[in-house]
């Protein structure tokens, strides 16, 4: 019985776990794909209000950079009011922390250079900062730099890849480039204004989109523009944080970025696993941005570790799945006790069963007022109990009488043996008395039958007699036998 209980609990524990498996397999499986959906939208999002963040300070930049372009070009043969327009630039616009005005050599008579760059004392994202007022831009002349050349070669209208190293002066700059000309549309000179890099990442950073998520922008020669390590924003290139020790994930998201791609990359960083959604820098269409500005070849990404996306996530499974366990367990003991309570009647039947089939029949069972299928069977096995009980009974009342008779039968039949052994001694007996006479007799009779012809009267007289003699004798045993028989057949006949 024990073992039908455990072999029932096991199936039905058996069951519910399968169920139980199942159940929550699939809802795992689905949150986990609607959460990594989830994701991808808020990353979309992030994507979307970085982006925009971005632009927005680079847009107030072109803005500015363009008015006062436009006012310079009323005053463009006036020298000393491009002070003026360097220093109102950068001290009325917070995101600006340097503003250059160069002019093409011998622009000026009697000046082979003529530049003018103010920028905020040691490039402070501090608005009340002092500010420096200079003719040169780092140790090498404006002529020789990157952000000069290129716009004033190709006319080009937009921002620069991040200065960093020799390029600037200890601090990471992107600078837009904006060339103006003179009245009769000759390329004079070349307005840029700094957005210092670490101020840039600040201000995309104050706003986290996780917990530990944050935002990076890749400038198109691979250096970073936006990252939380500062350290990092004076890396002439990104890869180069691959002699710290990151893996080849790391180096394939940094590759996909750079190609301008869209998607997501998992990585190892710090053994954790992390992933970024990136997407290529595309700014917006506003009136007035020159055609060809609004792709930089910049990348954008937010990086997530999975943490921060499926932390809570697994935090639920576990304790779906700890609950769960809890839950198995005590179905698994109420089921326990609920089966070992409805089978107990069952196992006290069976036991019962059990007794009465080694003989004991005094086995108490009571009848149930329980109306399944279990009391029922209790209730026949109780009055088949009463009918084998009356069957025993009058068995055992019958048995008696047979004893009885059999005792009976046993004492007539010692009591008949005792009588034949009776006989059996007394015809012995009466045999043994009968052969001395007749033994005479025959001796008498065979002397008369030999001799008859030569025995003289007296011996004739004398065998006669003894003849009579011996004849009376044997007659008187006859009749003691006669009598003896018919008292022992009197006696059997009574006793029938």
């Amino acid at each position: 019985m024990k073992s039908n209980r455990y072999k029932l609990n096991l199936q039905v524990f058996g069951g519910i776990v399968l169920l139980l498996a199942l159940t929550l397999g699939a809802m795992a499986y689905i949150s986990h794909r609607e959460l990594r959906g989830e994701a991808m939208r808020d990353a979309e999002l992030t994507l979307e209000g970085t982006v925009q963040d971005i632009d927005n300070i680079l847009l107030s930049v072109e803005q500015s950079a363009g008015n006062m372009c436009y006012d310079l070009l009323n005053y463009v043969d006036d020298s000393s009011r491009v002070y003026t327009y360097c220093r109102e630039m950068v001290k009325s616009n917070p995101n600006v922390v340097g503003c250059a005005i160069a002019y093409k050599p011998g622009y000026f008579p009697g000046k082979d250079l003529f530049m003018v760059y103010v920028h905020r004392r040691g490039f402070s994202t501090d608005a009340k900062s002092d500010l420096v007022t200079t003719d040169k831009f780092t140790n090498r002349p404006y002529t020789e730099q990157v952000w000069y050349t290129e716009p004033m070669k190709t006319g080009y209208v937009g921002w620069t890849n991040p200065l960093k190293g020799e390029d600037t002066e200890n601090e990471a700059l992107v600078t837009f480039c904006l060339p103006f000309y003179n009245k009769q549309g000759e390329r004079v000179g070349l307005i840029g204004v700094d957005v210092s890099i670490s101020m840039l990442s600040k201000i995309v950073l104050s706003a986290k989109s996780t917990q530990n998520g944050y935002c990076v922008l890749l400038a198109r020669n691979g250096s970073f523009i936006v990252h939380p390590d500062a350290d990092r924003l004076s890396l002439p290139m990104a890869f180069s944080q691959m002699e710290a020790g990151y893996g080849t994930s790391t180096l394939e998201a940094l590759e996909s970025m750079i190609a301008g791609e869209t998607g997501v990359k998992f990585f190892t960083r710090d053994d954790r696993n992390w992933c970024v959604f990136y997407k290529p820098f595309k700014r917006a269409e506003v009136e007035g941005r020159a055609a060809g500005e609004g792709t930089l070849g910049w990348s954008v990404g937010v990086v997530y570790p999975d943490d921060d996306i499926f932390g809570m996530h697994n935090i639920l499974l576990y304790l779906v799945f700890a609950i769960a366990i809890v839950g198995v367990l005590l179905f698994l003991g109420l089921s326990s006790w609920s089966f070992h309570r409805q089978l107990r009647p069952l196992r006290l039947l069976t036991d019962s069963a059990q007794r009465i089939a080694n003989g004991d029949l005094n086995v108490m069972i009571s009848e149930t007022d329980r109306d399944d299928e279990i009391g029922d069977l209790q209730n026949r096995f109780c009055k088949m109990k009463r009918s084998l009980q009356d069957e025993v009974s009058a068995l055992e009342k019958a048995t008696d009488r047979l004893h009885r008779r059999n005792d009976a039968l046993r004492a007539a039949l010692a009591k008949t043996e005792e009588t034949d052994r009776m006989k059996t001694s007394f015809l012995h007996y009466m045999t043994n008395q009968m052969t001395v006479p007749t033994e005479s007799i025959d001796r008498s009779v065979t002397t008369l039958c030999n001799n008859y012809h030569d025995i003289d009267r007296e011996e004739v007289d004398k065998q006669v007699e003894n003849i009579q003699q011996k004849s009376e004798a044997v007659l008187d045993l006859l009749t003691h036998m006669a009598h003896f028989i018919e008292t022992e057949s009197g006696k059997e006949a009574a006793h029938e």
